[in-house]
């Protein structure tokens, strides 16, 4: 995912340089994506999946747009970091919310249960490196962070639209990846405190 990351760099940053200069802000950048995210929910809830999940992706790839124009216009704070990472946890879960009213209106109740332990799961990833920073140990490790999560819900939705087992297959991977994820920050974080 990082090397995927350095391949967008240049197309970010050429991005991010445009919304410079019609004015945007690092932080009125996150709440649009929050915006677009509440957009891909509905879309999901209402069973358009193919578009809401075309549209949670844009939201993903947006993401990325409020660190660097934070970067390039030397408005990068601490705030801003804390508010931008609190808002990925929001987009999220309401993108998860979206499709959890899909699978209750559906009566599917695997994929309500999937959803719910994908929401739980990945707040635990989220929780555990911000409780290990907290007592300062880095944790950043894991098979399932959010880049991967995006990407995988986001590619089991659009396909969902045809296939919908593939939404169940990805929540399930999701899932209990991010239960493995949890279990390995928690054991990188005693690892480095000595314990």
């Amino acid at each position: 995912m990082h090397r995927l990351r350095n391949l967008l760099s240049p197309i970010v940053d050429g991005i991010a340089r445009v919304l410079v200069k019609l004015g945007f802000s690092p932080s009125g950048l996150t709440v649009i994506g929050v915006l677009i995210a509440c957009v891909a929910a509905a879309l999901i809830s209402q069973g358009l999946l193919a578009i809401g999940g075309i549209v949670m992706l844009i939201a993903g790839i947006f993401d990325m747009f409020d660190g660097a124009v934070a970067r390039m216009t030397d408005r990068a704070t601490k705030f801003g970091a804390f508010f931008d990472s609190v808002m990925d946890r929001v987009s999220e879960a309401v993108v998860l919310l979206g499709l959890l009213w899909f699978y209750l209106d559906d009566g599917e109740q695997l994929g309500a249960v999937l959803v719910y332990v994908s929401i739980v799961g990945s707040t635990l990833v989220s929780y555990v490196r911000a409780r290990a920073e907290g007592l300062g140990i880095e944790c950043k490790g894991g098979l399932m962070q959010r880049p991967e999560r995006v990407a995988s819900l986001g590619v089991g939705i659009i396909v969902g639209q045809w296939w919908e087992s593939a939404v169940l297959i990805v929540l399930g991977v999701i899932a209990a990846l991010t239960v493995v994820t949890t279990v390995q920050r928690v054991v990188e974080t005693a690892r480095r405190a000595g314990e």
